[in-house]
């Protein structure tokens, strides 16, 4: 390629000023993305990051500043964005959950038009889902409702980076891998360097540094609404990339507790299905949930949670708490205010005589936006005036509140920001070390080391328990691909 295609502009937004009320979200933002770039873009939860994506999409007027498509202004909106060739892929997925995959590529290629467009949308969705992911396993005919969430957003990537004529120009990645295993996202990421080998654009925002350090050619940080950094990714580590974010670095591995298996188990389960290992998790442990995704860690999280309480009625006295990995389907509730969202598990802690103590709720919600740094000015704005970041931040911080003595977290840190991560970190080392038990599937290898056992999954069952040194991504990977026990 040469060098007047690779600075050619595929969009540039210069001196982008976004408010809502006194909020600044950009306060003039500068990003010029060109042709065969893989442009990476981090900064913590609120840092303007989704906000400018809306901008560069078309989906948001910015109220000061300007955009261009191919070094041509003047047109601005979705209509504008998509005949330029901008296509993205949001972190809180936009498919139609109702409709089949076919026909939620229809939606978004309206050139898929006459008598036999479900076969040519078949065509298209099956090609590049291979061409993506290989060995995928997903049946295009098949509603969006049945996927998992994994298979949901590989759907929704393949769809963005298909063209029945042409191939995008630009596809912007907003948390792609948050809900995919290590192995679809080293997929992904071979497939974004093809992509832009071949002159293609991609927009790559990611809270797993590796990632955007391997794959992008330059990295853009933001910080409260502006940029603060522009480089080649060459130029950047990962101390100094978290240092611009304007985080503190620090290790993220903890000595972990002495053998707390001694005593009576405060949750267990036979093996599931028959097969495999038992499940046990005693009191004070940090429990890991490893091994390919979708291979039945969510499933046990729901079986374990249904074994102490209700599927209909709730609980009077709540044993187990739940952090949703899917906020969007069953973690928020979107009419509602953050406080209310943050204290709805508590309420029977914060009520007198049946009726809720609004002086000690709003105490609560302060004392946890601080703690766990919820970006917002007033927790009595609605919850999806919130990034996806701190959305999942009120879902965690909901869990924690309550007086229940096991935790389940389904991959909740997805698109949470590092510096956050770290401090949950700290949180969790303390309430464990308070007694609290904490069972948790996660599909970064970062956060199953920092556990004290860990049991690793294939084909619905556990195929092996690992236990202090024992865990690493060496060992997971192992039992994951041969179904045989660990040491």
């Amino acid at each position: 390629m040469n060098e007047v295609t690779a600075r050619r502009e595929v969009v540039a937004a210069r001196g982008i000023k976004v408010t809502f009320g006194a909020v600044k979200a950009l306060d003039g933002a500068d990003l010029v993305i060109h042709a065969g770039e893989c442009v990476g873009l981090v900064g913590h939860n609120g840092a303007g990051k989704s906000t400018i994506v809306n901008v560069i999409n078309g989906g948001l007027a910015p109220h000061a500043g300007e955009v261009h498509y191919g070094g041509n202004g003047g047109q601005h909106g979705i209509s504008a964005a998509r005949a330029s060739g901008v296509r993205c892929v949001f972190q809180e997925l936009s498919l139609c959950p109702n409709l089949t995959v076919n026909e939620n590529a229809r939606i978004m290629h309206a050139e898929l038009a006459g008598w036999n467009w479900r076969v040519r949308a078949l065509a298209l969705v099956e090609r590049q889902l291979q061409d993506i992911f290989p060995g995928h396993g997903i049946d295009c005919d098949s509603t969006i409702d049945d996927l998992s969430i994994a298979e949901r957003q590989m759907v929704e990537i393949a769809i963005s980076f298909a063209g029945l004529r042409d191939k995008p120009k630009l596809v912007i990645l907003d948390e792609p891998t948050s809900s995919l295993d290590a192995g679809l996202a080293a997929q992904l990421m071979a497939y974004i360097r093809r992509f832009v080998g071949e002159g293609g654009s991609v927009l790559l925002i990611s809270h797993i540094l590796g990632e955007i350090l391997s794959t992008s050619d330059r990295i853009v940080v933001m910080k409260d609404g502006r940029v603060v950094a522009d480089r080649a990714a060459s130029a950047f580590s990962t101390r100094s990339l978290v240092e611009a974010m304007g985080n503190v670095v620090r290790e993220q591995e903890w000595l972990r507790s002495t053998d707390k298996r001694g005593g009576e188990p405060v949750l267990s389960m036979p093996p599931r299905r028959g097969q495999g290992l038992a499940f046990q998790a005693h009191r004070g442990e940090m429990i890991g949930l490893a091994g390919l995704g979708g291979h039945g860690q969510t499933e046990m999280l729901l079986d374990l949670y249904l074994s102490r309480n209700s599927n209909w009625w709730p609980a009077r006295r709540k044993e187990i708490a739940f952090v949703a990995g899917d906020r969007g389907l069953n973690g928020t509730f979107p009419l509602w205010s953050i406080l209310k969202n943050l204290s709805i598990a508590s309420l029977g802690e914060l009520s007198s005589r049946s009726l809720v103590d609004r002086g000690q709720e709003g105490m609560l919600g302060d004392g946890w936006k601080k703690r766990i740094e919820i970006r917002t000015p007033d927790m009595e704005n609605r919850i999806l005036s919130l990034s996806g970041g701190n959305q999942q931040k009120v879902l965690f911080a909901r869990a924690l509140v309550t007086t229940a003595r096991i935790v389940l977290m389904d991959d909740p840190m997805r698109g949470v920001d590092v510096g956050t991560k770290q401090e949950v970190y700290d949180i969790l080392r303390a309430e464990a070390a308070s007694g609290r038990t904490f069972i948790w599937y996660s599909t970064e290898m970062d956060e199953i080391r920092l556990c004290d056992r860990v049991y690793v999954f294939r084909e619905g069952a556990i195929v092996a328990e690992l236990a202090g040194d024992e865990i690493s991504e060496k060992n997971v990977l192992e039992a994951s691909f041969s179904g045989g026990e660990a040491a």
